[in-house]
């Protein structure tokens, strides 16, 4: 274990937060739990319904890759802008201003007939989630100001987004079971609404705009170099990857990073304080965030694939499995205030990255033939117990080691740090299993006992809608004859994506294991921290 050095950042006045009543602190907590949970319904929302968003629509596996991606990309580029937003000018007004904004998106979801009105949609709901991340965690950090009550509150914070992952499967589901999935996007956006007023009745106001402000050209860098990386990786299986328009947005990601770095470490006031990342415990949870969520989500993806895609279940029965895996962190969550309090980050981040990695590579080891849920419950709840403890443990080692007035700038890091390795996750897995796919049905096709017709109709559909779109489309006999080479080829093509995923889990276990540690040790604030906040 590497020790940690003090952490002696420029001197910051304290965090001014709203008077710690105990209905403003109970009501703040509620109200950031519910945007956190909104958030999270938004972002596993496709999850259960991909197979039947991709026949509606006749998508393409780019589009059905973006329809989710849409969602994660602004919560990836805009959580710096929006914490510096929070801390300028309140979080309680950016929370409930995310929500309504988040109902839009969803309206524009809900109405939906195309591939390209419901991805809008999702950006727009996606830049509402941009906000309620860090500003949620936010508003709970800054009023909870004594070690007992800042892991009650980063469980409860925790324990909620679970929850949000939890409902998203079983609305959208159960919704899609009895109508189109248009309508899953509707009841999402009515719920934003709710959360909205919420929100503005329950939640006291807090904000942190010593040293801070909008570092117009900070913000810009950063938007434009992770739109240009995520774009690149999404584009390159259809485009190409040596096409112009990739090899342009890997360009543009390596100019426009070391243009935010060079901007942020002149800044007077910067969005994001690069010596934060001095701090070995700061930037390994950092590191984890990215890796770890890359691996979790890129394997939640890879099942939602199997599930609705390659299997064609239906909403409800492939919505079934998620509920298993996020069901598990509301049934722990008594553990989890308890390992917070009192083992403390480290421990909790070895055994939840290594469960993550056995859970996909038990899962990958389950044959695509099986359908029911008794195969797939040891990796599921496998699953369900490591992203508790990561999350939980993820989002205290990150916010516990940075002083208390810059809370608000560690909650937004970490949440652009988490939404991008989100992001990372479906993109890289769906260009890695599509690519090899492509790859093996190429061969499969031109040695089956097709009619040179036949082969024409299959290869001209593999190009242009790619192997997702070959397994789904409705060619007659010709299906029958081409589902078992789909199939396999689509199989082996996840499989692989497991097993990167399950390598990302296993890095960020040892980067926990050698940056934080296994000390018995709680990470909430001490107490004379919490009365200088």
């Amino acid at each position: 274990m590497v020790s940690t050095p003090a952490y002696d950042p420029p001197a910051a006045p304290p965090t001014d937060v709203a008077p710690a009543s105990t209905a403003g602190h109970t009501g703040t907590i509620i109200a950031g739990c519910l945007a956190v949970c909104l958030a999270q319904i938004g972002l596993v929302l496709p999850a259960a319904i991909n197979g039947v968003m991709q026949r509606t629509l006749q998508a393409s596996g780019g589009e059905l890759t973006w329809i989710s991606d849409a969602f994660l990309v602004p919560a990836a580029v805009l959580a710096l802008t929006f914490g510096v937003l929070g801390d300028l000018y309140g979080r309680k007004k950016l929370l409930v201003g995310a929500a309504l904004l988040s109902a839009v998106g969803y309206l524009v979801s809900a109405t939906s007939h195309s591939a390209a009105q419901l991805i809008t949609g999702q950006a727009i709901s996606g830049i509402g989630a941009a906000a309620l991340f860090p500003a949620s965690l936010a508003m709970i950090t800054a009023i909870t100001t004594t070690p007992a009550a800042r892991a009650k509150g980063l469980a409860s914070w925790t324990t909620a987004l679970s929850l949000g992952a939890f409902l998203a499967p079983l609305m959208s589901g159960g919704i899609v079971e009895h109508a189109s999935f248009q309508w899953a996007f509707g009841v999402t956006g009515v719920l934003a609404l709710i959360i909205a007023v919420g929100a503005w009745l329950l939640a006291a106001e807090s904000s942190a705009p010593q040293g801070r402000s909008l570092d117009w050209p900070g913000q810009i860098a950063i938007a434009v170099a992770m739109l240009a990386l995520l774009y690149g990786i999404i584009q390159g299986p259809s485009d190409g990857w040596s096409s112009a328009p990739v090899v342009a947005s890997f360009v543009a990601f390596a100019v426009f990073i070391v243009a935010f770095v060079t901007v942020e470490s002149r800044s007077a006031a910067p969005m994001l304080r690069l010596e934060l990342f001095r701090n070995p415990a700061f930037a390994a949870s950092a590191a984890m965030a990215v890796i770890g969520m890359f691996g979790f989500l890129g394997g939640a993806y890879d099942l939602s694939i199997r599930l609705g895609v390659i299997q064609h279940q239906s909403p409800f029965q492939a919505a079934v499995p998620f509920l298993v895996i996020q069901g598990v962190t509301p049934l722990i969550w008594p553990l989890l205030v308890r390992l917070l309090h009192r083992v403390g980050p480290g421990p909790m981040l070895v055994t939840g990255f290594v469960s993550l990695a056995g859970a996909q590579l038990w899962l990958r080891a389950v044959p695509i033939h099986e359908s029911g849920l008794v195969p797939l419950l040891g990796p599921l709840v496998l699953n369900g117990v490591g992203f508790g403890l990561v999350v939980a443990a993820l989002t205290a080692a990150a916010v516990n080691v940075v002083p208390p007035a810059l809370t608000g700038m560690a909650s937004a890091t970490t949440s652009l740090v988490r939404d991008l390795g989100q992001t990372l996750g479906p993109a890289v897995v769906g260009a890695v299993a599509l690519g090899m796919a492509t790859r093996q049905l190429t061969g499969s096709l031109a040695g089956a006992d097709l009619t040179p017709k036949e082969h024409g109709i299959a290869s001209a559909v593999l190009h242009e809608g790619g192997p997702l779109a070959l397994h789904s489309a409705d060619l007659g006999p010709l299906s029958a004859k081409l589902a078992p080479l789909t199939e396999h080829a689509l199989a082996s093509g996840y499989n692989n994506g497991l097993i990167l995923t399950a390598a990302a889990c296993v890095t960020a276990a040892v980067i926990a294991a050698v940056f934080v540690g296994f000390r018995r040790s709680g990470t909430a604030p001490s107490e004379a921290e919490g009365s200088a906040a």
